[in-house]
């Protein structure tokens, strides 16, 4: 039962990122759940994100509506039912928990992302997870201490989170090169970012938000002096090396 939920979970996140066209590198199933992991670095639409996160949970939905139908026809037992509906709607709800890298989590990294920058965004949800997860495991040991499944889950979640925090600056590189490359689609809303000469180009590129295009506006005394494309910001980051340099260096070479 736990398999057919999982695996029917996973394909609905799998079937929306093949609608969106969307680059899926492999697909885990693991003892107590699973992952679809994707070759893709936040620079999709936040609509589609958002679809392909939730096309996971929607599975559940159906999966209930076919378990009631064939206990209503008596092809399944009463015991199986309630057996069924129990793991359904339990994968269901820990899914949803805010916490890297559950659908929740993901959920939650999308909400970071639409007032902050991705590099905040993707700190502030590994952050988050892991106070949820600490209340959640504080809450079990004193009720289930002994509950060893339980504190399995919890030492999965536990690596995971390190294994991102660890990745921090990675997964940062890696968005900033999908947008280097152009590979960012339909990225039609633009958002200035007010600068000074004097701030580095790394810091500039860290507030960039996911499903904006970013002109880099340049000022002084509250005039603005300059404008660069962010795709200056970029090649000079990444094709000349500039990695300690700074907006005044950019503007000096016009």
């Amino acid at each position: 039962m736990v398999f057919l939920i999982v695996i029917c979970h996973e394909m609905g996140h799998a079937s929306m990122a093949l609608f969106f066209r969307w680059r899926i590198k492999r697909i885990e199933l693991l003892p107590f759940g699973g992952v679809v992991e994707l070759d893709e670095h936040g620079n999709r639409p936040l609509k589609e994100e958002l679809l392909v996160i939730l096309a996971g949970p929607l599975q559940h939905v159906w999966l209930t509506g076919l378990a009631f139908l064939l206990y209503e026809l008596e092809l399944i037992t009463s015991h199986n039912f309630e057996l069924f509906m129990y793991h359904n709607i339990i994968i269901l709800v820990f899914n949803l928990l805010p916490i890297w890298p559950l659908d929740g989590g993901k959920l939650l990294f999308l909400l970071y992302s639409m007032k902050f920058s991705f590099a905040k965004a993707h700190r502030l949800t590994i952050l988050s997870s892991c106070s949820v997860l600490l209340i959640l495991a504080t809450v079990a040991f004193i009720i289930e201490p002994y509950q060893l499944n339980m504190w399995v889950i919890f030492m999965f979640l536990v690596f995971s989170l390190y294994t991102e925090w660890k990745q921090c600056s990675y997964v940062y590189i890696r968005f900033l090169l999908e947008r280097y490359y152009g590979k960012q689609r339909n990225i039609l809303k633009l958002k200035p970012l007010i600068v000074k000469e004097a701030d580095s180009i790394i810091d500039v590129l860290s507030m960039f938000c996911r499903g904006y295009k970013h002109p880099i506006v340049i000022e002084e005394n509250n005039k603005k002096r300059f404008e660069l494309d962010e795709n200056e910001l970029l090649h000079a980051y990444f094709s000349e090396k500039q990695t300690s340099g700074s907006i005044r260096d950019l503007i000096h070479d016009y």
